[in-house]
Formats: structure tokens, C-alpha cells, sequence
């Protein structure tokens, strides 16, 4: 269930007004992506007080007039942390703890998965919902396959 206004996690209560809902409409959309609470609370937390830190006075008073969250549409909301990934490929690479999953020029994967074939199902999940592709390499780093989604959108 998407967190709201009225009812969010705890360790959100603290925040600045526009800190917790830009929390909570990141949080929200990164549980969308398949993150888990645990992971997407601390991300969306760090994020939201970075967007404040950067938005001016008027971006700030703008978005608080804005609807909860939860009442804008998912489109409009999945994406709004980061606009520019939402264009990007999906890369299924090696990582240390096994199979990475990451928006091409995200800094951090996603998600990281023991199997890579779960990083595969992952990664096409997330590109085909964006109508972009999703790109596999090779344990050496080398590119394997791509999966176009392109013309699903």
C-alpha cells in the first residue's frame, strides 16, 4: 500500500513538511520499482532532503500545493527523483555479490541478485514498463544480448 501524508513510516515523521512528502512520493516510487521498504526509506529520505537543499522557494511552495502523492497518477510520479533514468536502458551486469541491475548512468544498481536470471526477469520487468531496453553482459563485462521494449510505449 503507498504511503500517504497521513500515514507514512515513523522515521519520516520528523522531517520538514516538504522533505516528507517528497520522501514519501520517492519512497513510493521506488517500491514501485521492486525495492524493499527497508532499502527505500533511507534512499528517498537522502534524496528528498537533497531536492530541497536545490529547489528554490517557488519549486518548494509549488510542490507542497500539489495533491498526496498517492493522488497523482503513477506516470507522473515514478520517475519524478530521478526524470532522467526514465529513458535509460536496464544493464544486467557482474557485481561482487553476484548479478547487478541498474538504470544506465545510475551510479548504484537497484537491485542485486545471486542469480543472473533473476537479474534478467528484473531488468526486462523495468524496461519493458519504461519502453526502453534491457541490455545483459557477460561475467567478463563484455555485452551479451539486448531486449528492446521500445515499441511497447
Amino acid at each position: 500500500m503507498p504511503w500517504t501524508m497521513n500515514d507514512y513510516p515513523s522515521s519520516l515523521k520528523n522531517l520538514d513538511k516538504p522533505v516528507r512528502k517528497k520522501a514519501i512520493d520517492i519512497a513510493n516510487a521506488m517500491l514501485d520499482d521492486g525495492y524493499d521498504e527497508g532499502r527505500a526509506i533511507p534512499i528517498a529520505t537522502e534524496q528528498a532532503k537533497e531536492w530541497q537543499k536545490n529547489a528554490s522557494q517557488k519549486e518548494i511552495r509549488d510542490f507542497l500545493e500539489e495533491g498526496d502523492p498517492t493522488e497523482r497518477s503513477e506516470k507522473d510520479k515514478r520517475y519524478e527523483s530521478r526524470p532522467e533514468l526514465m529513458e535509460k536502458a536496464e544493464l544486467v551486469e557482474p557485481h561482487d555479490d553476484g548479478w547487478a541491475v541498474r538504470s544506465r548512468d545510475a551510479k548504484k544498481p537497484a537491485n542485486v541478485y545471486d542469480k543472473k536470471a533473476d537479474a534478467i526477469k528484473r531488468a526486462k520487468d523495468i524496461a519493458e514498463k519504461q519502453g526502453t531496453e534491457a541490455v545483459i553482459f557477460k561475467k567478463d563485462g563484455s555485452e551479451e544480448t539486448r531486449h528492446s521494449f521500445s515499441e511497447n510505449k
